[in-house]
């Protein structure tokens, strides 16, 4: 018998970012923030979140590597 085990670790992305939220779904429980200095969008889930967020908010976060690429993680309102 052939035993093996996935390690599922989390990459953190160092400093913290601003951006602006531009979408957020409550039902759904997710939404995207565009980066202020790149533009990117960044995939936010309501796990991820310090504070509640609504469309426009202007909010800091750090990126975390997720299971389908960057995710916003702790994202405080500013």
């Amino acid at each position: 018998m052939f035993l093996s085990a996935v390690l599922h670790t989390k990459f953190f992305i160092m400093g913290t970012n601003t951006g602006t939220v531009k979408f957020f779904n409550e039902e759904k429980g997710y939404g995207f923030i565009k980066d202020d200095n790149d533009n990117v969008d960044y995939f936010v889930h309501a796990n991820g979140l310090i504070d509640d967020i609504n469309k426009d908010d202007r909010v800091s976060y750090d990126l975390e590597d997720g299971r389908k690429g960057v995710n916003a993680v702790e994202v405080r309102l500013v």
